[in-house]
C-alpha cells in the first residue's frame, strides 16, 4: 500500500501527518482550526484516504501559518506516497452539487504545480476559519504535491456549502488521479518519459 509520514517543524508550526492512499476514509485531524479539521476529515472520507494530521501553530498570532503549512504537509504526504507515480491515472475531476451550491475540481498530478481557485466566499470567516486562507492552503498543497489544481464554485448561497463542496470535489478528483490503471502499471503517465 502507498503510504507516507511527514513531520514539519518550523518556528511557527509543528505538524505531524500520515497518509495511506488505499485507505478506508479514516481520519484523526487536529489543527486547532475546527472548520479546517472538518474539511480535512471529509476530504479523507470522500477520497477513501486514511489521514492523520496534528498541528500546533502560532494561532495566537494568526491562522495563516497553520493553515498554509497544513496544505504543505498534505502535499508532501501525497508526493511521498505516490513515489515515481508509475501506473497512476494522473488526472481526475469531479463535479458536485451540495444543496444550492455546485462546485468542480480538476487535478493533474503531472509534477507541474499550478493553482486556479475561486470559491465565491464573501465573508471573513467560515466557521472559525479565515476564508482568505483557503487559497493559501491549496497553494501549499499544489506546490508540494507537484499538482495542477483547478477548484471553482460555480454558484451557491451558503458559504459553508461552497467550501465543503470544493473539498468534496477535491477529494473525489484526487481519488481518481491517484488510482492505478492495471494496463499501465509499469508506465509513467507522460509522453516525456518523466514527471
Amino acid at each position: 500500500m502507498r503510504s507516507a509520514s511527514i513531520e514539519r517543524m518550523t518556528l511557527e508550526t509543528r505538524i505531524r501527518g500520515s497518509l495511506r492512499i488505499e485507505g478506508r476514509g479514516r481520519y484523526d485531524v487536529r489543527t486547532g482550526v475546527r472548520f479546517l479539521d472538518h474539511m480535512l476529515e471529509l476530504f479523507a472520507k470522500h477520497g477513501g484516504f486514511d489521514l492523520t494530521l496534528h498541528a500546533e501553530g502560532d494561532l495566537d498570532v494568526d491562522q495563516h501559518h497553520t493553515v498554509e503549512d497544513a496544505g504543505i504537509v498534505l502535499g508532501q504526504l501525497f508526493a511521498k506516497a505516490l513515489g515515481d507515480r508509475r501506473g497512476i491515472n494522473r488526472a481526475g475531476y469531479f463535479v458536485l452539487p451540495m444543496d444550492e451550491t455546485l462546485a468542480v475540481a480538476a487535478v493533474d498530478l503531472g509534477g507541474r504545480p499550478y493553482l486556479v481557485y475561486e470559491d465565491k466566499v464573501r465573508t471573513r470567516l467560515v466557521g472559525d476559519l479565515q476564508s482568505e486562507l483557503l487559497e493559501d492552503f491549496f497553494h501549499g498543497f499544489t506546490t508540494h504535491a507537484g499538482a495542477n489544481l483547478h477548484a471553482k464554485v460555480l454558484y451557491g448561497r451558503s458559504n459553508h456549502h461552497k467550501v465543503e463542496a470544493v473539498f468534496k470535489c477535491f477529494a473525489r478528483a484526487m481519488k481518481y488521479a491517484c488510482s492505478k490503471d492495471a494496463r499501465l502499471k509499469d508506465q509513467l503517465p507522460s509522453t516525456k518519459g518523466l514527471l
